[in-house]
């Protein structure tokens, strides 16, 4: 039986920071022209739903939904165009599809996170991708990684899930599959560590050590 991993998106495979800044700033800008949100109080919430997010730089929760959807049109706009690969993630990919069965569980939404898979020639490998949209609740819930397994008709017992950010770790140690960390993404080593002593530099390595694992 094949092992099925999952991967998270921003940090673990692609970086779409600048998407994000821009998307961000943008809705903060058409609903209050707000100045004083910086790029690092934005980059540390990646991994956290929009909702959370804009909540976190004070928008007010009244203004939450309407700052989500403005970012939500932007973003679409030049996602494109603004996201890369991260360096060896293709790799990592078609080295993973050679031993296991892939999925994308993501805080993105799926739409566009499969467009943009689609737009990379990478979604072919998956079978299954989980975005914002798919859940009620999102990561650190385990709710994504089981309804990715529940799709896939897979079991806990061969899940991995590579992620970059404690949110994924912790989503996978709650729903009761083995996780590996990467540190090319958005939590730093010292912030993985609280939750994982396994940490890779990035997503090939990390399937490399599941496909050592057996």
């Amino acid at each position: 039986m094949k092992p099925i991993i999952l991967f998270d998106l921003d940090g673990t495979l692609i970086d779409s920071t600048e998407a994000i800044l821009e998307s961000f700033h943008h809705s903060l800008h058409t609903h209050g022209n707000r100045t004083d949100v910086s790029d690092t109080m934005v980059t540390s919430q990646i991994g956290h739903p929009l909702e959370v997010m804009f909540s976190a730089v004070g928008i007010d929760p009244s203004m939450i939904d309407a700052h989500v959807s403005t970012y939500k049109l932007f973003y679409r706009e030049i996602a494109r165009q603004k996201t890369v690969l991260l360096p060896d993630a293709s790799t990592a990919i078609r080295e993973a599809s050679a031993f296991a069965r892939l999925g994308i569980v993501t805080t993105k939404t799926g739409l566009y996170s499969r467009e943009l898979m689609e737009h990379f020639e990478l979604m072919e490998y998956f079978e299954v991708l989980i975005g914002r949209e798919h859940v009620e609740n999102p990561k650190p819930h385990p709710e994504p990684i089981w309804t990715a397994l529940e799709q896939m008709s897979g079991k806990r017992e061969t899940a991995w899930m590579i992620g970059d950010t404690r949110l994924d770790i912790e989503a996978a140690k709650r729903a009761g599959i083995e996780s590996v960390a990467v540190s090319c993404g958005y939590d730093n080593e010292k912030q993985l560590l609280t939750l994982t002593n396994i940490i890779k530099p990035n997503a090939l390595e990390a399937v490399r050590y599941i496909a050592k694992r057996g």
